[in-house]
């Protein structure tokens, strides 16, 4: 299979290049050069926002192409017109973020979109810019040769959000760990290898349309994701399961200074981690455990010195040491911060 890979130098898209070389596919990598590129590949060189930005992918044919942009819809629609009768399918790594805020807990592909995107639109919110990428690719190459790729939260090596990152980085800190309860409130996430590589089995099969793709419900929880955390570290962190109330009372920000977790019973619980994946698990997604993709990320994250990449434009993660010190005092007094 000839590849062609939008980005495929950070997190998702290099899970996707290195998928490919796995299996013996001639990968060619398209990006601005700011970070170098996984070796064995064929690198071309521009930026698909400014005038004149595709000239590299002038020449060329592939047999499938995975974009996983997320900024102004029209860098999608420009490279798909490009692209279109010079590649096979166009698999786009797009998210839940597209359905219609809120969806219910047990969505499927069929739940209401969001309004007002454009595959014509400047850059907007994530939510329209993903579904205007969305468009943008069923426009060039039509509904039978589009794959649709909705992820919801993604975890693994590579990860420049700082999400799994920081609860490693907290519970290698030791001592007390906030750590968000209950205990089995599920959660719902693919590593982002699994994701790769069911996106190049989908492209290679001829998939079509748009899959939920995440991990089937109770395939992990908070409790194994962050007792995978303190386990591999060695840290010697004391995880503190704390009351949802204690948490919120205080002001933390659930999803960014918590990372990963929501509280239950709220509509982001449900829209984050309530998705119905069976169209996925029936092309056949399969995800592995939670310990597995925990101990690479920290092997991952070690290797770098223990600072991972952050991507400028999402927002730090991760709660201030003395606002955890607050809500563990509340937590063993029994009562409100």
């Amino acid at each position: 299979m000839r590849l062609l890979v939008l980005g495929g130098t950070e997190f998702v898209g290099r899970a996707v290049v290195e998928e490919a070389r796995g299996r013996g596919w001639d990968v060619t990598v398209f990006h601005r050069g700011r970070h170098a590129a996984p070796a064995g590949v064929r690198a071309l060189h521009g930026d698909r926002t400014a005038p004149g930005g595709l000239a590299a992918l002038s020449g060329g044919a592939w047999d499938a192409v995975v974009d996983t942009w997320s900024a102004a819809p029209r860098a999608v629609r420009d490279a798909a017109r490009l692209l279109r009768e010079r590649a096979g399918r166009y698999a786009y790594v797009s998210s839940c973020s597209v359905y219609n805020w809120a969806p219910p807990a047990g969505y499927t592909e069929d739940a209401p979109l969001v309004g007002g995107a454009s595959s014509d639109a400047e850059q907007t919110d994530y939510a329209r810019d993903k579904r205007g990428g969305e468009l943008a690719a069923l426009d060039a190459f039509g509904a039978d040769r589009t794959l649709l790729v909705r992820a919801g939260l993604i975890l693994g090596p590579y990860e420049n959000v700082g999400r799994l990152p920081w609860w490693l980085t907290r519970t290698a800190r030791g001592g007390r760990v906030l750590a968000p309860g209950p205990r089995d409130l599920p959660l719902q996430y693919v590593d982002a290898r699994d994701l790769a590589a069911w996106t190049l089995d989908g492209v290679e099969r001829g998939l079509s349309g748009p899959y939920n793709l995440m991990s089937p419900q109770g395939h992990a929880t908070m409790g194994t994701l962050l007792e995978a955390c303190a386990a591999v570290t060695g840290g010697g962190a004391e995880l503190r399961w704390t009351d949802p109330e204690l948490i919120l009372a205080a002001g933390i920000e659930p999803w960014t200074q918590l990372p990963v977790w929501v509280p239950p019973g709220s509509d982001l619980h449900d829209a984050l981690h309530g998705a119905d994946v069976s169209r996925a698990v029936a092309a056949g997604l399969r995800c592995r455990p939670v310990e597995r993709t925990v101990a690479d990320t920290w092997d991952w994250l070690r290797a770098l010195g223990g600072v991972a990449p952050q991507r400028p434009d999402r927002p730090l993660k991760g709660v201030a040491p003395e606002t955890e010190a607050k809500v563990l005092a509340a937590a063993d007094a029994g009562q409100l911060p």
